[in-house]
């Protein structure tokens, strides 16, 4: 067995940043909720805002891009507690762009319902 093949020793982080990704990862489901939320609302309380399928498109681009987070931000948790048992530098995250991206789509989307409506 060659230094390589050795994993590095884990050890217990402090609480302090074990609670921080824990609050990050609650961040990431309360965004999830709230994008299955606004998906939910555009769809049944806002029937004046453009055509049915409009709606519709919009509230599934909200419940999709919150289930893609919902399914992400565990193993998000999971790849970053690791690093800090490890002492290894955080890893970077594709979640980030994924939700800017994805809000901005939404909001343009929903920008030109808005102006077209």
């Amino acid at each position: 067995m060659t230094e390589r093949d050795e994993q590095p020793a884990e050890t217990e982080p402090d609480y302090r940043f074990t609670l921080a990704n824990e609050r990050t990862f609650l961040a990431w489901i309360r965004t999830a909720l709230g994008l299955v939320a606004g998906g939910v609302a555009v769809q049944q309380l806002v029937p004046g805002l453009a055509t049915a399928g409009a709606r519709t498109a919009l509230a599934i681009l909200c419940i999709t891009l919150a289930a893609v987070l919902a399914a992400a931000s565990y193993p998000r948790w999971r790849t970053v507690q690791l690093a800090m048992r490890r002492g290894a530098p955080l890893p970077r995250s594709v979640l980030l762009i994924v939700l800017a991206c994805g809000i901005s789509a939404l909001t343009v989307f929903a920008a030109v319902l808005v102006l077209v409506g």
